[in-house]
């Protein structure tokens, strides 16, 4: 990663650290338990790859970055719901995240379910907001979008197969299919939540956009599958081996390491040959591309 691009992620993470504390409920607003576990939830944690993922693709079609952090929370907090809700014990029990206990370990079951209801709701409240401020057509194709990759299509329909597939065998084809939809998903959602913040691009442009971020998607799990076997837990700031201990099926699992580890190279590459057309334009999701792909094995 060069400085140049460290500087730009940096400087967006910390500012996109304030604007989520300014869009999500205020601590002492009624109910504040519920309110400050949100933030607990989705602030101070986390390396925002999604959101970046969006700016990325905002600065390619010369969006306005006031608009972008409404599509950029939006693709954050379905986030932060899904990884809430993915912690509870009727899911994957995991008890640290992000370094810290998890939600429902922290607060309570009943407050941490509530917790991911009321992030999901408010990412598509800021998806109707007048601060985006794009065509009307766009900004219902937005709240499509995030809604196809958040639901039974996209990152919960994925979930189901994985909680359906624990101590199961799967194909390289019956894996990927469930990581494109729980994984992927959202984050091909966030490069075109970014695209449509500006002027529309031909559906040819579109098109190789979404598949870098397929390509990006599926190379950002493998690599999660990767550092599992390989880092420890204060490394991850999750609990290492969890899915290894679930019996989950995994790309190390399936392939072997080094197989995964060249198969998130070749994904890396096959992503930066989508972006051949764009130029210099897309040079921050080339080294976002490297940044997914090239965290330390």
């Amino acid at each position: 990663m060069t400085v140049a691009f460290q500087s730009w992620a940096s400087a967006h993470q910390q500012r996109f650290e304030e604007v989520l504390r300014h869009l999500l409920p205020q601590p002492d607003t009624v109910p504040q338990r519920l309110h400050q576990a949100m933030r607990y939830a989705v602030l101070d944690g986390g390396k925002r790859v999604r959101p970046l993922l969006a700016f990325a693709a905002g600065e390619l079609v010369g969006a306005d970055l006031a608009r972008l952090n409404y599509a950029a929370a939006a693709v954050e907090l379905i986030h932060a719901y899904s990884l809430v809700h993915d912690d509870m014990p009727c899911m994957d029990d995991d008890v640290l995240r992000r370094g810290k206990p998890t939600c429902h370990v922290q607060y309570d079951e009943a407050t941490a379910l509530l917790v991911g209801d009321s992030l999901q709701t408010l990412a598509f409240h800021l998806l109707t907001d007048s601060a985006l401020s794009v065509r009307p057509a766009q900004q219902v194709e937005m709240v499509r979008l995030l809604a196809q990759a958040s639901g039974s299509r996209g990152m919960a329909g994925g979930q189901a197969i994985d909680l359906a597939s624990v101590g199961k065998q799967l194909s390289l084809p019956e894996l990927e299919f469930m990581h494109i939809h729980k994984t992927g998903a959202l984050i091909r959602a966030a490069i075109l939540l970014g695209v449509q913040c500006a002027e529309p691009l031909a559906a040819a442009q579109l098109a190789r956009l979404d598949h870098y971020g397929k390509c990006v998607g599926l190379a950002f799990q493998v690599v999660d599958d990767v550092l599992d076997a390989e880092a420890d837990t204060a490394t991850l700031g999750k609990t290492a081996g969890k899915d290894a201990d679930n019996d989950k099926p995994t790309y190390v699992t399936l392939l072997g390491l080094q197989a995964a580890k060249t198969m998130a190279a070749e994904l890396h590459d096959e992503a930066l040959r989508s972006l051949a057309e764009f130029g210099e334009r897309a040079q921050r999701l080339r080294e976002l591309a490297d940044f997914i792909v090239l965290r330390k094995f």
